[in-house]
C-alpha cells in the first residue's frame, strides 16, 4: 500500500486569535515601554557617566567613557561583598523553606475546616497583612520595640526583667526580620495552595474514605501529591527572588538600617539605595544592579533545569 502522504496547510487566522491578540496587546506594550526599552540603559554599568551641561541623559550616556568592567570589580572589591550576599542569599533561602511550610500548612488545616463561614474569616485575617505597606508595619514594630514605651519593653519590665534596646542588639533581628516576613507574605501563598486544594476532585478524597484513609493518609497520598506541580512552581519563582530582597522589609522595618544593624540588615538592594543617597557614581550603582538582575536570571534557570532533571513535567520552561 502506497503511503498517502497529506500536505497540512496554513493554519487561517481566526476571530479568536484576533480577540486574545488585542486583549494581550495592552500587556504587551506595557512590557515593551517599562521593561525592554529601559534594558537600553544597561550600557551604564560599562561606562564612567558623566553630566554634560545642556545635554540630556541619552547624549551624556552615548559620549561618556567606557570603563568596562571596572564599575563590577569596584563592586566586588568592596568590604561589604560578602555580606551583602551572605545576607541577601541566606535570608531568601529561609523566607522561601518557611514561607512555603506556613502556607502550605495553613491551607491544609483551612481546607479541613468543616464552618465556612469561620474558614472565610480566617482567610480573610490572613490575608490581610498582605495589604499592608512597610510604612504602616514599620511604625508597628516601632511601637512594639521602642525602648522607652515599647509594647513588649512594657510587658518584659512588669514580668519583672529589664528593658531590651531592641535596634541596638542584632542578635534579636534575623529572627524579627524573618518573622515579619512570614507573617506579611503567609496569606499570599496560603490562598494559591488553598484554591489548588479545592480544585481536588472530591471523589478521590471518597474513596479513601470508603478504604479507611485517615486524615494523615489523605493529605500524604491525595492532597500533597495534587499541590505538588504548584508548590514547585512557587518555590522556582522564588528561586528568582534569591539574589532580590525586600526592600521595605529591610529598610523600613528597621528604621532606615542604623549602624548598630548594619551587618544583619544589610542586602544588595539596600546597599543600591544607600550608595544613591551617598551621590556614589551612577555606573558603580548601575554595575551592582545589574550584576543581581543577571544573577536572579540565572538561579530560575538553574532551579527550573534542576527540577526538569528530576520531574519534566514540573518544569516551567
Amino acid at each position: 500500500m502506497k503511503e498517502i502522504k497529506k500536505k497540512k496547510g496554513k493554519r487561517r487566522w481566526t476571530r479568536d486569535d484576533t480577540d486574545l491578540t488585542l486583549i494581550s496587546l495592552p500587556t504587551f506594550i506595557w512590557f515593551v515601554l517599562f521593561s525592554y526599552l529601559p534594558m537600553f540603559g544597561i550600557i551604564i554599568a560599562f561606562k564612567d557617566y558623566k553630566l554634560s551641561p545642556g545635554h540630556g541623559f541619552i547624549y551624556n550616556l552615548l559620549h561618556s567613557d567606557w570603563v568596562g568592567w571596572s564599575n563590577f570589580t569596584y563592586f566586588f572589591k568592596s568590604n561589604a561583598f560578602w555580606m551583602l550576599l551572605r545576607n541577601t542569599i541566606v535570608y531568601n533561602l529561609v523566607f522561601i523553606a518557611l514561607g512555603a511550610a506556613v502556607a502550605v500548612g495553613f491551607a491544609l488545616m483551612l481546607s479541613n475546616l468543616r464552618n465556612k463561614l469561620a474558614s472565610k474569616a480566617y482567610q480573610t485575617m490572613m490575608f490581610f497583612p498582605y495589604f499592608m505597606s512597610w510604612v504602616v508595619i514599620s511604625y508597628i514594630v516601632y511601637a512594639a520595640l521602642t525602648p522607652e514605651k515599647g509594647y513588649l519593653n512594657n510587658i518584659i519590665v512588669a514580668l519583672g526583667g529589664t528593658k531590651i534596646m531592641w535596634y541596638q542588639e542584632p542578635k534579636y533581628w534575623p529572627f524579627i526580620l524573618t518573622f515579619l516576613r512570614i507573617w506579611k507574605g503567609m496569606g499570599y501563598g496560603m490562598v494559591i495552595y488553598l484554591a489548588t486544594i479545592t480544585g481536588i476532585d472530591p471523589s478521590l478524597y471518597e474513596a479513601a474514605v470508603m478504604d479507611g484513609a485517615t486524615k494523615w493518609q489523605q493529605t500524604k497520598h491525595i492532597t500533597m501529591p495534587c499541590i505538588k506541580p504548584v508548590l514547585i512552581m512557587m518555590l522556582i519563582l522564588d528561586a528568582g527572588k534569591i539574589f532580590y530582597s525586600d526592600f521595605g522589609l529591610f529598610y523600613q522595618a528597621t528604621g532606615g538600617i542604623p549602624a548598630s544593624l548594619y551587618n544583619v540588615a544589610s542586602t544588595f538592594d539596600t546597599y543600591i539605595y544607600k550608595a544613591i543617597q551617598s551621590s556614589a557614581p551612577i555606573g558603580k550603582t548601575a554595575a551592582a544592579s545589574f550584576f543581581q538582575s543577571v544573577c536572579c536570571c540565572a538561579t530560575i534557570l538553574l532551579t527550573n533545569w534542576l527540577v526538569k532533571k528530576v520531574d519534566e513535567d514540573s518544569a516551567i520552561i
